[in-house]
């Protein structure tokens, strides 16, 4: 790349697209308010996971937070950064009932997404465990749906990210952990989020984005503090010990690297979804970053 190219491209910010969540704000804190030296510039819009996805499968924006379930349909125009993304252990979704050890046999589920980690998480445990299926797919907003199970709306609600901690808070009870059945099943982590970017920006960019994310992720766990007021302004009036905890469980070391388990258990989780006809099939080489 040319000084001049080099310029060009610091000069137009990456249109950017992340949650809300904690563990995204804490993410990026550094690098989206200029504290990685080097970095690309990031115009950041929030969004909420499943318009991201739909981000992904339109080719908006150039730097998004999606869900790994919607990468088979969007690695032809964007590609997967080794790290920023979300993966982990005991950090499953759940499935909550308003009575404990309900059978979920032909009844009928809430999911925040049908292309999402969770619900394809949800669809493997199921075909594993309820010969029978299950009935209907009710999609609903994921703060509608504790809500919703709770008041008999619908038989039961698979939920994700702090409804780990607060769902005792509406008298639900825990059915099943998605995450605990596909790490008893695989000995992988829970592969959730996946940072992608485009493929168009050219290798050099995808590259020094990747160092950058990296540098961000490091920079947040050296001075925590740093980040809180980004992470809280944007937290939703979450409590700061659950957003510590939401940190604590999303933000680990396949954050900074993939690594060759992260990748095993992205490739497992496509693979096996395939094989359920939830998904399409993923190439060999689709995941390789340039």
């Amino acid at each position: 790349m040319t000084t001049t190219e080099h310029n060009s491209e610091r000069q137009r910010s990456l249109r950017t697209a992340y949650s809300p969540c904690p563990n995204d704000t804490f993410v990026f804190d550094a690098l989206a308010h200029g504290r990685v030296p080097g970095a690309p510039a990031l115009n950041v819009t929030f969004a909420d996971i499943d318009i991201t996805n739909g981000m992904a499968e339109r080719g908006e924006f150039d730097v998004l937070k999606v869900s790994y379930a919607v990468l088979p349909y969007v690695l032809g125009t964007y590609t997967l950064l080794p790290c920023g993304g979300a993966l982990g252990r005991g950090c499953g979704p759940l499935v909550l009932t308003r009575e404990a050890g309900a059978d979920l046999t032909g009844r009928t589920v809430a999911v925040p997404s049908e292309k999402s980690t969770a619900y394809l998480l949800f669809r493997l445990w199921a075909a594993d465990t309820l010969p029978g299926g299950v009935g209907e797919i009710v999609v609903m907003p994921f703060h509608e749906i504790m809500p919703a199970v709770r008041d008999g709306k619908v038989d039961a609600g698979l939920v994700i990210h702090e409804a780990r901690f607060t769902y005792q808070n509406y008298g639900l009870h825990k059915l099943a952990d998605m995450g605990e059945h596909w790490e008893d099943t695989t000995g992988l982590p829970i592969p959730l989020g996946a940072i992608i970017a485009q493929r168009s920006l050219g290798a050099d960019t995808l590259r020094r984005l990747a160092d950058s994310v990296r540098a961000s992720v490091r920079a947040a766990w050296d001075d925590p503090e740093a980040s809180r007021p980004y992470v809280m302004e944007h937290a939703q009036e979450m409590d700061p010990a659950v957003a510590d905890q939401h940190i604590g469980l999303y933000v680990n070391e396949f954050t900074s690297d993939l690594g060759e388990d992260g990748y095993a258990a992205i490739r497992g989780l496509l693979t096996r979804a395939a094989a359920e006809g939830l998904v399409p099939p993923v190439g060999p080489d689709a995941l390789a970053f340039p």
